[in-house]
């Protein structure tokens, strides 16, 4: 008998980016051993939407008419700052108001259907290019870092963050996405379909 595939979860993440001598530098850091979900492998900021994230009225809206986006978005912040420390938006009684105003819908990627943890990420892009930004967080993730695109393409990764790294690469110096990806597999093999934003 043929088991049904895990139903995908919807999760946000989030490429920051900031340019370097060298070009574009993006923050990753490396998921623990012990994670259920690609551990030890080098991940963007980012996780499951909370039935909060559905209700939270950010300080200003994403610039889009998908209403479906917004949790997601707000989940990459809310996400962001518990792993990173990075606060994108107002910090009020210790808990974090997010700004949705400087994000790019960049791709969305469903995990495989045999895997047994599946999500429907959205990967939302932000220049933090001369932000003052201090890296701290939960310690979810390790070696926490801007690095150059050359040396992130040398880590551990998932072949969907490699994907998106490639997408940094080649986006115009404006950061701007003139395409949205959507990455999925269909017989084991990953398949990518080029939308409006």
């Amino acid at each position: 008998m043929m088991t049904r595939p895990a139903l995908p979860h919807d999760a946000g993440s989030l490429v920051l980016v900031r340019r370097g001598p060298e070009g574009p530098e993006v923050l990753l850091g490396r998921r623990a051993g012990k994670h259920r979900f690609l551990p030890n492998v080098y991940a963007f900021p980012g996780g499951r939407v909370d039935s909060s994230d559905k209700s939270e009225v950010p300080i200003n809206p994403l610039n889009s008419n998908d209403l479906l986006l917004q949790p997601t978005a707000v989940a990459a912040i809310r996400e962001t700052w518990e792993e990173t420390g990075i606060p994108l938006g107002l910090l009020e009684a210790g808990r974090l108001r997010p700004d949705l105003s400087g994000l790019h819908y960049l791709c969305r990627a469903i995990t495989p259907a045999e895997s047994p943890i599946r999500f429907h990420a959205r990967f939302f892009l932000r220049d933090v290019t001369g932000m003052p930004l201090k890296l701290g967080g939960s310690g979810e993730l390790l070696d926490l870092a801007f690095r150059p695109l050359d040396t992130a393409l040398r880590l551990p990764l998932a072949d969907i963050t490699e994907f998106v790294l490639g997408m940094v690469g080649g986006l115009a110096p404006d950061l701007a996405p003139q395409r949205v990806a959507f990455w999925r597999y269909r017989r084991g093999k990953p398949m990518i379909r080029w939308d409006n934003p």
